[in-house]
């Protein structure tokens, strides 16, 4: 795990405090000029040699893990200035330090990440402008310095922390990977598009980003929020009801965006029914517009706390694909979702149940590549030793017999339980197969897709439909149970004509175990997201129902 000294992402949530204590100079007006498409007889008219950027490197030791870079660079580019000509600095400039400068207005700071030196060099040079001493030895080391600023600002703010680190949080997702040098002479050559443009964060980081101004301006608004605490004698308020209390919820879900009206009077009024049962469903609670302690206690929480919860999330994005085009599955672990994309495109989605804390679901990523109608399941060791076997040991083969399950050898052949001696075993040293045959009453329902992995982890469905209506559903040993797993055998069938929803049901209720490989493999994410913006625009929240949350603030806030 990387240490803190080395890697103490301190992210400032309170711009707010910056803005109270700190008033910064306004920064020089970006020079808007168009310094377009350098191909190599268009470049910059000032050059480089290799000793100044040697000499350079030997003294600013922060760019050192980039000095390959630097060099390689500027020798591509016949070591030709790239942020400074002979008018000034560049618009490509001026838009690269408008954005670190932003940073702290979007509470991202990073020790590791000092800033500073390279606006400072910018604003002096801005200020210059077409008066610039081209003889100046501040001229090389300013050009150099946005460069190395530009690799390191790319690693730490869109590249995220190492694939260690990662590691040691459970996500086993594998991490993108940026081409920094090909990204900067993108921008150098793009001025127009604008450094935003070519970021190469997922979308869902920038719509993150977004969000966590929106939180600053509310809080720099709002410094205090006070405890909204339910009357003694009420344990809720609901239609018909009137409180103080009510008026300040309204208060509260006007300033979060979610009641647009400005009434605040203590009367529980229709408008505040259907405000509420958006905020709660955003926040991942029953929608059923009833004030209750646990949305109280959401509405209650300083909104530095959902500015954290943004910057967690905004770190994980940092890790995945920019854009995935395809067709694809999401698990989203905390929202209790599955999501299929087609195209990269939102096609629907269903509830799941997912592991429970004791016995979580990895995060992971693989392909899809079975759907099996009518499937065996095999109990795995734990459910073995802790479940089945005691269940023998007490009822003997009547207990197989009420479970539908049977004992096979490796040929596949079957056992009698009464020729084992089962004092001698446990779920782990258990020589044989315990099964459960095809039928409704299998755990795994009468299909489940699979795309192996290490993790023996795979989506199923179940007979048990009614955990799919609670609120927070981590009730399985792992796998993911679908509710929806007809729709997802369709989904994943649609390309094979030979398929009809008439030959999927009489697969699913067949009794007889069949495999059927997708002739289309597509990739599934199982990925954990307390903090996302949906496809409606709407900012949600989910609990961090594996304490990942918690395990990653320690790293970046040193919590």
């Amino acid at each position: 795990m990387m240490h803190k000294q080395i890697y103490p992402l301190l992210l400032a949530l309170a711009f707010v405090t910056a803005c109270q204590t700190n008033k910064k100079k306004p920064a020089p007006e970006a020079v808007n000029r168009d310094t377009t498409h350098y191909a190599k007889e268009e470049y910059i008219a000032r050059t480089l040699d290799s000793n100044q950027i040697g000499a350079f490197l030997a003294q600013h030791t922060e760019f050192a893990p980039y000095a390959e870079l630097i060099r390689d660079f500027y020798a591509k580019r016949g070591f030709h200035y790239a942020w400074i000509d002979e008018q000034g600095v560049t618009e490509q400039a001026g838009g690269f330090m408008n954005m670190m400068r932003s940073d702290e207005e979007s509470g991202i700071k990073d020790s590791s990440l000092d800033k500073s030196r390279a606006l400072a060099l910018y604003d002096s040079l801005a200020a210059q402008g077409d008066s610039l001493n081209r003889n100046d030895t501040i001229v090389p080391i300013t050009e150099l310095t946005f460069t190395g600023q530009f690799f390191v600002y790319a690693n730490k703010v869109w590249g995220g922390m190492t694939s260690d680190n990662a590691r040691d949080l459970e996500w086993f997702i594998p991490r993108k990977k940026i081409d920094v040098e090909s990204l900067l002479n993108t921008v150098i050559a793009n001025p127009q598009k604008g450094i935003t443009e070519d970021e190469p964060v997922n979308r869902q980081y920038k719509l993150l980003r977004d969000e966590l101004q929106k939180l600053a301006t509310v809080v720099k608004a709002n410094p205090q929020w006070d405890s909204l605490r339910l009357e003694a004698k009420k344990k809720n308020y609901k239609k018909g009801d009137s409180s103080v209390v009510i008026a300040g919820v309204k208060k509260r879900l006007q300033l979060l965006g979610d009641m647009q009206d400005k009434d605040t009077s203590i009367q529980y009024t229709p408008v505040l029914d259907s405000a509420l049962r958006h905020y709660q469903a955003r926040m991942g609670y029953k929608p059923d517009g009833i004030i209750t302690p646990q949305t109280l206690a959401a509405l209650n929480r300083p909104l530095q706390h959902y500015m954290h919860q943004l910057l967690l999330n905004m770190e994980r994005l940092r890790w995945v694909p920019v854009e995935v085009s395809t067709d694809y599955i999401l698990v989203n672990i905390p929202e209790f979702k599955m999501h299929a994309y087609e195209a990269g495109k939102l096609a629907w989605s269903c509830n799941v149940v997912v592991g429970t804390p004791g016995t979580s679901t990895v995060i992971f990523s693989r392909e899809m590549k079975y759907v099996v109608f009518s499937p065996y399941w095999n109990v795995p060791p734990g459910i073995l030793g802790n479940e089945v076997i005691p269940g023998i040991k007490r009822s003997g083969g009547s207990y197989l017999a009420r479970h539908n399950m049977e004992i096979v050898g490796g040929s596949g052949k079957a056992i009698s339980p009464g020729s084992i001696n089962w004092s001698k075993y446990s779920g782990r040293n258990f020589p044989y197969v315990v099964r459960q045959k095809p039928g409704g009453s299998n755990s795994l329902g009468r299909v489940k897709f699979l795309f192996p992995n290490e993790y023996n982890i795979y989506l199923h469905d179940t007979p048990s439909k009614g955990l799919f209506n609670e609120a927070r559903r981590s009730f399985s040993h792992g796998c993911i149970r679908v509710s929806e797993p007809k729709r997802l055998a369709q989904w994943l069938l649609r390309n094979d004509s030979s398929w009809t929803e008439a030959k999927i049901d009489a697969a699913m209720n067949a009794g007889k175990e069949k495999y059927v490989t997708l002739k289309d493999k597509l990739p599934v994410f199982i990925g954990y997201f307390t903090a996302w913006v949906n496809s409606e625009g709407t900012l949600n929240f989910r609990d961090d129902v594996y304490g990942h949350d918690a395990k990653l603030a320690k790293l970046l806030f040193g919590q």
